[in-house]
């Protein structure tokens, strides 16, 4: 509405309330999307934003510590006396080291065990007397047959005396009849001893043996 003392002459703008229409500069209305778009924007594009930063530094992180010699010092300290894995087969002609395990699958390379030595009853037996006392080895060898040796001899021994009875075997084979003799007489003293042995067993009496 003009005042009555307004200086200037009308315009359309005082004519705007008789017309019905607006007054001043006019703004429509904001829509609900433009409202509401400054908010999205904040709970989208800011988590996506701080999800790649993260992403970044973790990856920059993993490049820099990729320097690290422990992955070589690893693969280095396997070479020396490294075990195969489970379930892996050596290489052809490969045998595993002495203390190793054998992986999972894999026979193990046994070796045969050397025979027990057993008694021979048919091996030469000597009996020997280191005494005075008569007798003494043709005694010996009845009580020898009577255990089932086959091939028994006696007689005086010529040699150095022994401090006590004393059984001589020639080889390892032979420590078992060696063995078998001595307690047959009631002894215990046996020993290896290819020059006193012989081809044989031989018996040396004391004067510790007792008929």
């Amino acid at each position: 509405m003009r005042s009555p003392d307004y200086d200037y002459p009308a315009d359309e703008f005082d004519t705007a309330e008789s017309a019905g229409g607006p007054r001043g500069a006019h703004r429509a209305p904001r829509s609900r999307t433009s409202r509401w778009l400054p908010f999205l924007v904040v709970l989208v594009v800011f988590p996506l934003l701080a999800y790649g930063l993260v992403t970044w530094l973790s990856d920059w992180e993993g490049l820099a510590g990729s320097d690290s010699p422990t992955a070589e010092e690893g693969a280095g300290s396997q070479d020396e006396g490294e075990t195969p894995a489970e379930g892996e087969t050596p290489a052809e002609g490969e045998t595993p080291a002495e203390g190793e395990t054998p992986a999972e699958g894999e026979t193990p390379v046994e070796t045969p065990a050397a025979p027990a030595p057993v008694v021979d009853p048919a091996r030469p037996i000597e009996v020997f007397n280191s005494t005075s006392r008569s007798g003494l080895a043709g005694g010996a060898a009845e009580r020898i047959e009577e255990a089932g040796f086959t091939d028994v001899s006696s007689g005086n021994w010529s040699g150095v005396d022994p401090d006590a009875s004393i059984v001589y075997y020639a080889t390892p084979e032979d420590v078992a009849t060696a063995q078998a003799v001595a307690a047959a007489l009631g002894l215990t003293a046996v020993q290896e001893s290819a020059a006193d042995a012989g081809e044989g067993i031989v018996v040396v009496l004391a004067g510790d043996y007792t008929p």
